[in-house]
């Protein structure tokens, strides 16, 4: 079971690396236009941020327009109450002071609601602002991303011709790896040359034979030499 289990995990470690060594090349492909479609992603945000500050907003200036309708109301009924009373007519008055009393309890009642949609607009319209700030600064950035990455990968590709090695060097390799071969070749046409010997070396080997003389020659002829 040690065994199966030990095998296991190293076959899901190889198969985790590639399935990662895969996706980093998806993303390094990709990275470009990934990061552009994430700006493109912030500004559908921001657009539905918008729609819906748009909404708050609208809510606001209704709420805000029936309030100083009866605030103005309450005011022209106020002037027609005195009026009434300018002419002498107080049954008058007190019927227009009635309706100006309606319009202050509107008034009074539509207050919170106001202030609440005044202070909601507010925010909305500076957390906007500060979003669009963001995501002026995320395009920016994006765009120095992208040149930083670009700029990094012709960098590399550089490096590792100068070096030899990666994936940069294919035709460096393949005109090295040409260099080795006809090298094997001339070593391996030059050994079978020395197996195969000149037809003629025997041959050869005899004649020069004859002109080496021997030692017992050379010791006769001194012999010879002495005795005369």
């Amino acid at each position: 079971m040690g065994f199966f289990s030990d095998w296991f995990s190293r076959a899901g470690r190889v198969v985790r690396g590639q399935a990662n060594k895969g996706m980093d090349v998806v993303e390094d492909a990709t990275f470009e236009s990934t990061l552009k479609q994430t700006v493109r992603d912030m500004k559908t945000e921001l657009n539905r941020v918008i729609r819906a500050s748009a909404d708050a907003m609208s809510n606001h200036n209704r709420l805000e327009a029936e309030y100083q309708k009866n605030v103005r109301q309450a005011d022209e009924w106020k002037e027609r109450a005195k009026k009434a009373l300018e002419q002498g007519n107080e049954d008058l008055a007190k019927k227009a002071l009635v309706k100006k009393k309606e319009c202050d309890e509107q008034v009074a009642a539509m207050q919170n609601s106001v202030d609440a949609a005044r202070s909601t607009s507010e925010k909305l319209k500076s957390q906007v602002s500060e979003l669009k700030n963001k995501i002026e600064a995320a395009q920016r950035n994006a765009n120095t991303l992208i040149a930083r990455k670009n700029a990094a990968k012709a960098q590399k590709k550089v490096s590792e011709a100068l070096a030899g090695v990666g994936e940069a060097d294919n035709a460096f390799a393949a005109l090295k790896n040409f260099e080795e071969s006809v090298d094997r070749e001339e070593a391996r046409a030059k050994a079978y040359e020395d197996m195969a010997g000149s037809p003629d070396e025997d041959l050869e080997a005899e004649f020069a034979a004859l002109d080496v003389s021997s030692v017992d020659d050379d010791l006769a002829a001194l012999k010879s030499e002495i005795g005369k």
